[in-house]
């Protein structure tokens, strides 16, 4: 079925257009990490550890504004698959630090080409001159002030008692 994904006066909200894209993306990308025994959640952490290294499990929800309870379950499914390590923190050891194994390593980069193939399908209808001009205009969202603010406000807000499920676009990418 061809047609828009966001059709009539639905698309004239740039907001409306950027769930549904989103919402889009992350079905495709969930779709094509699976080859890898992956989720979009899962690659989000292995990211987060490839760029930043070891971390508290603590830290590295906050730092991927995952939940508590969403970052235990997505670190027992990347241990059990291999790709992370857990290990009592020396500095406080109540705590877990949280590392990359190196099969780990090697399911990032598999992950990290998928997605570049991704970007390159998702991007096809636009010209190639526009492709790093639109990257650093999501850039500048995701980084601003405005949004990220925003967000943190709501999630705050509603706490425990979050709409959103584990598996949903908001718990990891």
């Amino acid at each position: 079925m061809a047609g828009s994904l966001v059709p009539g006066g639905i698309g004239a909200h740039t907001s409306c257009l950027l769930v549904k894209l989103g919402q889009v993306v992350y079905r495709l990308a969930e779709e094509r990490l699976d080859q890898l025994g992956m989720r979009v959640r899962h690659y989000s952490v292995l990211q987060a550890l490839a760029d930043n290294g070891a971390m508290n499990q603590l830290a590295l929800g906050a730092y991927l504004r995952i939940d508590p309870v969403t970052m235990v379950s997505t670190l027992d499914d990347l241990e059990a698959l291999g790709f992370a390590v857990r290990t009592r923190d020396p500095q406080d050891r109540r705590r877990y630090l949280v590392d990359l194994s190196d099969a780990g390593q090697d399911a990032l980069a598999k992950a990290n080409a998928i997605l570049a193939e991704l970007d390159e399908q998702v991007l096809s209808d636009v010209p190639r001159r526009s492709h790093a001009s639109l990257h650093k205009q999501l850039e500048r969202l995701s980084e601003g002030a405005a949004l990220p603010t925003e967000f943190d406000r709501v999630r705050d807000h509603t706490g425990s008692t979050k709409r959103s499920s584990a598996g949903s676009p908001s718990a990891g990418w």
